[in-house]
């Protein structure tokens, strides 16, 4: 308990109370104490409760009576289950306050000390300099601007409050290699001279200074956001190509490159097609000047009415004077341009039917083609088989004249050809047999190769998922490495929080100790109880036997029936003093149960609260003697 007693102490004063520190026990805490380390509880765990009553006992028995009852009902509103009143702070015993006490600390907030151990990142680092700052910013007092000084301007002034713009910013790439001899380009060159000599400075590339942080923070998420795309895709793309991370780019540069070219003679050839509609040339997309005749063609008689609306007033009125027409009015021009704007719609819906009936007939035709083609490519491949077929019947009409020259001929070739190919075979045999062992040993190789790679690739991406775990878990570590460091710095340089472990290391063993000694005393009595009953029954079937036996020949002869008498008078005497036993082991745990309660009494100083209780009640006669002369001198 001394240990217990001693790191409840320590909360307590953690928590304001004003407790010595020659106070090493529970017992030692004097009613005034209690009290005051209670008041401390109930202000932090519930403020509405605790600042209502006073942490310093008063003078007078009443007042002191009616702050017991407050602090007991107070406590029961938090949850405490235990026996509770006036009595327990004014007549205190030692188990009681220290279960009260113990109650009160464990419903203490933790500490910063107590979640020191949890990982906490920048944005929670972050957070609580936020909440600090703006904790302080709300302590201090608002005043009026005209009598700001100097630091509040900074901090209750909304005047220099900005929202938030951002502008692009000319920068250094971080990711940018260093120029090889190679690479040293007439571009390259001159950029990476303009960045290291001719660059501005961030703070003269920005309009204005208050869009500075905004321009920076977002040029550095997406700078971010740029490399963890490339991580990813690399990790999961990248990697799988067995390419090197320069052949990756330069592989999806031509692809993209190759993507733009094909939609750029797509769009190229939408619109001819469209232009052939229109029956208008299409435009070169690689003249680089303008088409001064799709320009014109673009105009409408509505663009057309509004020059002539805000042409010069000199020529307004000579074309008034001239045709004799009145200018036209708003509702007329607002007419012509409804009327535009319906010709221009007829012509745009009469123009998309046009370009649906005419991909109608490409399709059809586009099938056509397809059909023809392949009917032509049919026909030739069985003219060719045809003109061979021909050849070949050509051949043997020629041979016709000299048949049996020929035939022998014929066969002198054959056999000729017949013993080349056994040649042939045989010379390819000789070959073949070292070129398959090549080739299937090749193929191991290769599986092998293929084998290793695959293995290897695993270990890279399994490298690859270690490092950037190792990565994290060294930021989190130094985070949390930082704010132990932020932590310990503002924690009070009490007792360590190693003794506290040791100590409840020490209790935890003890606790172990005293579970194993019980645990084996359990096992004891009930292998005691075991034996016991065993012994009993067996005693009961040998005196069942025996009187059976004694019983029978009790009958006849009379030192038997003299032996069955002795047998019963020893057994209801043996169950006599069994019962004895019993007794006397009942009344032995009664009485042990009696010392305790009589040491648990003793405990409570139940003759001191007597005597506190007297003095007391006297005080209180006291009181009521002197109130009573004051009301009869009133």
């Amino acid at each position: 308990m001394e240990e217990v007693d001693r790191i409840l102490l320590n909360s307590l004063r953690q928590s304001g109370a004003d407790i010595a520190e020659d106070v090493e026990s529970v017992r030692q805490l004097t009613t005034e104490l209690i009290v005051e380390c209670v008041v401390r509880c109930l202000r932090i765990l519930n403020p509405a409760l605790g600042n209502g009553v006073s942490h310093l006992l008063p003078p007078g028995m009443s007042a002191r009576f009616r702050i017991g009852m407050c602090l007991a009902q107070a406590c029961q509103e938090l949850g405490y289950q235990g026996e509770i009143g006036y009595q327990t702070f004014l007549y205190s015993n030692e188990p009681e306050i220290r279960r009260l006490l113990m109650f009160l600390v464990e419903k203490l907030p933790r500490d910063s000390a107590d979640t020191a151990d949890q990982p906490a990142e920048k944005s929670v680092l972050l957070q609580r300099l936020i909440a600090t700052k703006i904790k302080q910013q709300l302590a201090s007092a608002w005043l009026p601007p005209a009598l700001r000084t100097t630091s509040l301007l900074n901090t209750q002034n909304s005047c220099l409050m900005n929202k938030f713009h951002s502008q692009a910013l000319s920068l250094l790439s971080p990711s940018a290699p260093p120029l090889s001899p190679s690479q040293q380009s007439l571009l390259f060159t001159e950029l990476w001279e303009y960045w290291e000599q001719h660059q501005p400075p961030v703070t003269a590339q920005a309009w204005d200074q208050a869009c500075v942080a905004a321009s920076v923070l977002e040029r550095a998420t997406a700078d971010l956001s740029a490399v963890q795309e490339w991580e990813a895709e690399w990790n999961s793309q990248g990697l799988v190509s067995r390419l090197s991370p320069e052949e990756y780019k330069a592989r999806k540069r031509q692809r993209l490159q190759s993507r733009i070219q094909e939609y750029l003679k797509q769009s190229s050839q939408r619109s001819e097609v469209r232009a052939g509609l229109a029956g208008t040339p299409a435009p070169d997309l690689t003249d680089p000047r303008p088409d001064h005749r799709c320009l014109r063609a673009k105009h409408s008689r509505f663009i057309h009415t509004e020059k002539f609306t805000f042409t010069q007033v000199s020529e307004d009125l000579s074309l008034h004077f001239s045709h004799q027409f009145p200018p036209p009015t708003p509702q007329d021009v607002q007419a012509e341009q409804q009327k535009e704007v319906r010709e221009l719609e007829k012509q745009l819906k009469s123009l998309g039917e046009q370009i649906q009936d005419v991909r109608t007939a490409m399709e059809t035709q586009t099938l056509t083609v397809n059909q023809v083609s392949e009917e032509t490519r049919d026909r030739e491949l069985s003219a060719e088989e045809k003109q061979q077929l021909l050849h070949i019947r050509k051949r043997a009409l020629d041979l016709l004249p000299d048949a049996e020259g020929n035939l022998s001929k014929l066969q002198a070739v054959m056999e000729a050809s017949a013993q080349r190919l056994v040649s042939l075979a045989g010379q390819w045999e000789k070959h073949r047999v070292p070129l398959i062992a090549e080739h299937r040993r090749l193929k191991q190789q290769l599986d092998s190769h293929e084998l290793e790679s695959s293995r290897r690739l695993m270990e890279i991406k399994e490298f690859h998922e270690k490092i950037k775990t190792s990565a994290e878990e060294a930021k989190r570590k130094e985070n949390v490495h930082r704010q132990l460091v932020l932590e310990l710095e503002h924690l009070s340089r009490g007792v360590g929080r190693a003794a506290y472990t040791q100590r409840i290391l020490e209790i935890v063993s003890n606790i172990s100790k005293q579970k194993e000694e019980i645990t084996k005393i359990l096992s004891d009595t009930k292998e005691l109880q075991k034996e016991i009953n065993s012994l009993t029954g067996k005693l009961d079937r040998t005196f069942a036997v025996t009187d059976e036996l004694l019983f029978k020949d009790a009958k006849r002869d009379e030192a038997v029936r003299k032996a069955y008498k002795y047998l019963a008078a020893l057994h209801e005497n043996c169950s006599q003093l069994i019962e004895t036993i019993e007794d006397t082991g009942t009344i032995l745990r009664e009485v042990r149960d009696l010392e305790e309660l009589i040491d648990l009494e003793t405990g409570k100083k139940t003759l001191i609260n007597l005597e506190k209780i007297l003095e007391d009640h006297r005080a209180i006669r006291q009181e009521n003697a002197g109130l009573a002369g004051r009301l009869r001198e009133a």
